[in-house]
Formats: C-alpha cells, sequence, structure tokens
C-alpha cells in the first residue's frame, strides 16, 4: 500500500516569491503501519508539530505563500533527519518507544517516503527559484526528557547561513516577542532540509520554530500566520537591497 508523503497548498510559486515547507505538518500514519504506541500519542509533539499545518493554510490562503507540506507523522519517516541519521525511523522519541519501528526494512520505509518526498521538494524548488524559504516548526513549552522550560516564544535556527535570520530575529524582537538565536537546539547540529535545499543551493532562508502553546487555537494561528507572513515579507525586501 502506498501513501503519498508530501502535498502543495496556495498559488503556483512565483519566481523570486517566497515559499514555505514544513517537514512535520503531519500526524497521518498508513494503515498498513503499525508503530505499536498508544494512539493518543498522535495527538503530541512527538508525532507532528502542533499548530503547523493550520498556520500554513493561513499563510497560503491569506497571503499567497505556496507550501510543500509533509503528509506522514515523523514517527514513521523523519523528514527532517538525513537518510542515515539513526533518529530518520525513530525507535524512540522523548522518552516513549516505538515499537513498531523495530526490526523495521528501513530501506523500503525511505524509499516509500523520505526519497518522493524531498525529490518533490528539490524540483518544487527549482522550478520556483525562490527568493526567500521559510522551514516552519513548533516546539514544546518543556520536554518531557528534559523538563527545563524554553522560554522563547518564536526562534530562528540557522547552520552556516545567517543572512535572513539575523533580519528576522531583529524583527522579531521589535514585536516584543523574546527570541530565540539557535535555541532551543542549534542549526548547526539540526538543519538537514535546509542544508540540503537551501544552504547548498545559496538561497537564503527562515527556519522559524514558534512555541506550541501559541498556536494550538485558531486565533493563534491566525496571529501568527499574519506575523510570520509580515516578517518574512521585509527579509525577502532588506534581502534584496543588500
Amino acid at each position: 500500500m502506498t501513501a503519498q508523503s508530501w502535498r502543495h497548498i496556495g498559488p503556483e510559486p512565483r519566481k523570486g516569491g517566497i515559499v514555505l515547507v514544513a517537514d512535520h505538518a503531519s500526524n497521518a500514519v498508513p494503515p498498513d503501519i503499525d508503530l505499536g504506541i498508544d494512539p493518543a500519542l498522535l495527538h503530541e509533539h512527538i508525532a507532528v508539530d502542533i499548530g503547523v499545518d493550520a498556520v500554513a493554510e493561513d499563510l497560503a490562503r491569506n497571503s499567497g505563500i505556496p507550501a510543500h507540506l509533509a503528509c506522514v507523522s515523523r514517527l514513521v519517516c523523519d523528514l527532517h533527519r538525513e537518510e542515515d541519521n539513526p533518529a530518520v525511523i525513530p525507535e524512540a522519541s522523548d522518552g516513549h518507544a516505538i515499537p513498531g519501528n523495530i526490526g523495521i526494512d528501513r530501506e523500503a520505509r525511505l524509499a516509500r517516503f523520505h526519497r518522493p518526498y524531498h525529490d518533490a521538494l528539490a524540483a518544487w524548488l527549482d522550478a520556483a527559484d525562490p527568493a526567500l524559504v521559510i522551514s516552519l516548526h513548533s516546539f514544546t513549552p518543556a520536554l518531557r526528557s528534559a523538563p527545563a522550560p524554553r522560554p522563547w516564544e518564536v526562534a530562528l535556527l540557522y547552520n552556516r547561513d545567517d543572512r535572513a535570520a539575523r533580519h528576522a530575529i531583529k524583527l522579531f524582537e521589535e514585536h516584543g516577542l523574546k527570541v530565540g538565536d539557535n535555541e532551543p537546539y542549534s542549526g548547526r547540529l539540526l538543519n538537514a532540509t535546509m542544508n540540503r535545499h537551501a544552504e547548498a543551493h545559496g538561497r537564503p532562508y527562515l527556519a522559524i520554530e514558534v512555541r506550541q502553546d501559541l498556536i494550538t487555537d485558531a486565533a493563534g494561528q491566525a496571529r501568527w500566520a499574519a506575523l510570520i507572513g509580515k516578517v518574512a515579507g521585509q527579509v525577502a525586501i532588506l534581502l534584496e537591497a543588500a
């Protein structure tokens, strides 16, 4: 049984415009895959970046930013990991065992989900030739396995290329927000999709992490979609002027 690992929403990408990528936008598990977990876990952060799908939908609808979205849970295949990263098909996540991923045919799982997602993303970005790529994720206020509070409301992650991030950090701070600079984790350690599809091609990008409790309802999702759209537009102008 097959299942497509990605979908596109919004208008056709405009050359020199802004596009969005969300690797963890879905908690879907194909019916032929049994992860061996409590189904309630599919609604927690280990399975999906809470709120991201709705924010991306709002950005596509109201800001005209097209998006390439995952439509399979990160517990099935984590599309924001390199193929050789053991966590690409996690056997545990934030203290929860994922027994259905132990002893599986990992090559088959990668061929079914990971490669089609990234092949489609590469072709989409090549055709779009965007001026700016938004990579959208959300993070928990604290982890079960590391309960120290994460006070940032939004964060910008980057590896080597911080051109866009520097502008966005300043702009979000001007809105009175507590902004993480390569927090709650560093893009120098985990930046797989943007390393491959942005930095490797010289494309400026904003790897944005929004704290999940701020985008759990429609009002929060709309607020953050409007704010991200505004900041991304300002960053694109600043990059063009540089």
